[in-house]
């Protein structure tokens, strides 16, 4: 098995897929998360093959663009593992990292999730691209796309919200901050990301309160 051809192969494949993607999902967010990981790998023992092809395939079909639908994802990347002879124990290893690393999965605390050190360091990655100056250019971005209202002070964000909710919300994406990004932070799972983490989120409380300031008028 040639792992690097394998890798760019799946590049090839992930950019083909994605290039009509929305701009926060797009390939140049895969590239991102995928050194990320690498990054995060350095400090970590985990399997760097594994943890590649999980960040390069893990936003194949973001359930977003496809209804809600969390299967085609996890499918698509299946079969372009065993398209490209994967050993099977590796691209299990691969599906399920795809299947368990979104953030709705923290909705259902009655479930028992798959986890393991390369879903960890996968899931950091992705996480740590939602938060910082990227992450709030995403979340912005995301929200023109969708046509939602930057902010509506009578609107006050849901923490408290259920998975459907999560899933379904119309908010204004200011709200998105209370609602997911300010708690990203602390659901990082390795040391190197934790560390990451805590500028991006300072950044973003800096962001919020210019933000405040400039829609009250203040100079």
């Amino acid at each position: 098995m040639n792992q690097e051809l394998i890798i760019q192969n799946t590049i090839t494949f992930v950019k083909e897929e994605l290039k009509d993607a929305e701009g926060g999902h797009d390939w140049f967010h895969i590239e991102r998360v995928f050194k990320n990981a690498i990054l995060i790998s350095k400090e970590e023992k985990v399997d760097i093959f594994v943890v590649s092809l999980a960040a390069l395939l893990h936003d194949i079909a973001d359930p977003k663009f496809y209804n809600g639908n969390e299967k085609i994802g996890p499918k698509k990347a299946k079969y372009f593992l065993i398209d490209q002879k994967v050993p099977k124990d590796l691209g299990k290893h691969v599906v399920k990292i795809i299947k368990n690393m979104s953030f709705k999965n923290t909705f259902d605390t009655h479930k028992k999730h798959f986890t393991s050190k390369e879903l960890e360091v996968v899931q950091d990655a992705d996480r740590l691209d939602a938060i910082g100056a990227i992450g709030i250019a995403r979340c912005f971005n995301y929200g023109g796309f969708k046509n939602r209202a930057l902010y509506d002070p009578e609107i006050l964000p849901n923490l408290n919200m259920t998975k459907e909710e999560y899933k379904n919300t119309n908010a204004p994406t200011i709200n998105h901050f209370y609602e997911k990004l300010l708690l990203l932070k602390d659901q990082m799972n390795t040391n190197s990301a934790k560390k990451i983490a805590e500028k991006r989120h300072q950044f973003m409380q800096i962001f919020l309160q210019q933000f405040y300031d400039e829609w009250n008028g203040k100079l």
